[in-house]
């Protein structure tokens, strides 16, 4: 069987202090995660990582920089998932905004608050990238390349 990982996107929007996450079930639990999902064809990574923004939370962002890319496999399928993650700022919510299936609807945390809940985060990659962002890793948005 030939090894074929999963492209992702995902993005850490903090205002004030407090990070935007989707409360989505997932084997029948409700879990936590950042804003998040699979590339498309014909996408590039930013525009991915603003659809399923949009998506999944009705929040508008702007991305503002590149936080990390991370490789992880999941325990529960034995998947190997790529994911780019990104920072950005919120712009607007579009309240009104259906969201995709399975998704109870977004959640302002602080990290605290997510932190102390470890057995209701989709993987460990949520405070992950929220504590890389912390951290201070912002990589520019010019070190994804589009085709040309």
């Amino acid at each position: 069987m030939r090894f074929t990982p999963h492209v992702t996107v995902a993005t850490v929007v903090e205002d004030e202090g407090r990070f935007l996450l989707v409360e989505e079930l997932a084997d029948g639990r409700a879990v936590f995660n950042q804003p998040a999902g699979h590339l498309e064809a014909d996408e590039s990574l930013t525009q991915a990582a603003l659809r399923e923004t949009l998506e999944e939370t009705g929040w508008h962002i702007e991305l503002t920089a590149v936080t990390g890319i991370y490789l992880y496999t999941a325990p529960s399928n034995g998947v190997t998932y790529q994911r780019v993650c990104f920072a950005g700022k919120p712009l607007r919510h579009q309240q009104e905004l259906p969201l995709d299936d399975g998704i109870i609807g977004p959640r302002w945390l602080t990290r605290e608050e997510l932190a102390a809940q470890p057995e209701r985060w989709r993987s460990e990659l949520v405070l992950r990238c929220i504590d890389d962002y912390l951290a201070g890793e912002r990589f520019p948005l010019s070190l994804i390349r589009a085709p040309s």
